[in-house]
């Protein structure tokens, strides 16, 4: 048996986790574990002995067929492309399938974007423009596609060419939600759609905390954007908490109830932010370090301003503007000037104003 389907006959095991798959690769490596002899002294439950002793081949057939049409790989805890900021939470999957770029799960950190299924159209368009902005700064936008706030956040950082990467709740054969099968192609060109469990895995309720688990473990930070009291998104900001990593929410008004959520984790310790760049600052971001726009140049506090930047300047300097008027007064891209803007508002130049519009600060 090759490698490959030994992977997707770990993949299946019951009751094999992260410390009992290191224990039966220890014993005679990935290539000879299925062997009697590994079976046999590896620190294993007896389901797992069971089922590795005698597999399901209709299952494990389908499953190679799958994979190899599909292009999916299986990566195991503790090889490379494993995240390591999965490995460090409580019980990691084993097995991870990818189905796009899998390195994007090391080369740059991530950030999660999460929140309402029905969010309002401010919501919506917050959750897009964060998701942009942070992917030129250089951060994988990470979300669970479901409709609503996961799906903005994607769009967001595709729209930005950024990279994004989707955890999904069922087998990476089936896309939940089904109206979601364009936006999984494109975050497969641009990214990875990552899942723990094998094809043909229907979307069980009891998947989606285990999902959420995942959203919050592969990134350096969760964000939520829109909530209501009960909801997945909590969910994935208390996993993100437990697992020591930085909570952050975007207040709302009183009387939106999907800010209730928001407001609940403020006020039980999440970050209050208000822009991408207040993200960046709590995550400790490094501008130069995360690959901000290649054809924009970071300023210094208090230094001289480079062209572009002045003619951004110039064009704020009578009233504020938004993304789209400024692109227009100075005649450059609108990623550009996003970009721009938001060195710009860390280096305390602009500031954000309601309604979208940005202005200097003097």
């Amino acid at each position: 048996m090759d490698t490959t389907a030994i992977r997707a006959v770990l993949a299946r095991t019951p009751g094999l986790n992260i410390g009992r798959l290191r224990s039966l690769i220890q014993v005679a490596g990935l290539e000879h574990a299925l062997e009697p002899y590994a079976i046999a002294e590896a620190d294993l439950p007896t389901a797992a002995r069971e089922y590795l002793s005698s597999p399901d081949t209709i299952a494990l057939q389908a499953d190679l067929h799958w994979i190899e049409r599909s292009g999916a790989c299986l990566i195991l805890a503790d090889e490379p492309p494993y995240p390591p900021l999965l490995a460090r939470i409580a019980s990691p999957p084993p097995v991870l399938f990818v189905l796009g770029d899998a390195s994007v799960l090391l080369e740059s950190r991530q950030i999660a974007i999460v929140g309402a299924r029905n969010p309002t159209p401010g919501g919506r368009a917050t959750a897009l423009d964060f998701a942009a902005q942070l992917s030129r700064a250089g951060a994988v936008i990470t979300s669970g596609m479901a409709v609503g706030i996961d799906a903005a956040s994607h769009e967001g950082a595709l729209a930005a060419g950024g990279r994004t990467v989707a955890v999904c709740a069922t087998g990476l054969d089936q896309i939940y939600p089904r109206q979601h099968a364009r936006l999984a192609d494109r975050i497969r060109e641009r990214g990875a759609l990552v899942s723990e469990f094998p094809p043909r895995t229907p979307p069980r309720r009891q998947h989606f905390p285990r999902r959420n688990r995942l959203i919050s473990g592969l990134s350096a930070g969760t964000l939520v954007v829109e909530a209501a009291l009960a909801s997945g998104s909590l969910q994935t900001a208390g996993f993100a908490a437990r697992q020591g990593r930085k909570v952050l929410a975007i207040p709302g008004s009183i009387r939106n109830p999907l800010a209730s959520g928001c407001h609940e984790l403020i006020r039980s310790g999440a970050q209050l932010v208000q822009t991408p760049a207040q993200v960046l600052s709590a995550l400790k971001f490094s501008l130069t370090g995360e690959g901000l726009a290649s054809d924009i140049r970071p300023v210094g506090r208090g230094g001289p301003l480079d062209n572009p930047y002045e003619m951004l300047l110039d064009a704020l300097a009578l009233e504020s503007a938004t993304v789209d008027m400024l692109a227009e007064r100075t005649g450059m891209t609108c990623a550009s000037v996003t970009s721009m803007l938001l060195i710009l508002e860390l280096e305390g130049r602009v500031a954000p104003h309601p309604g979208g519009r940005y202005g200097p600060l003097h």
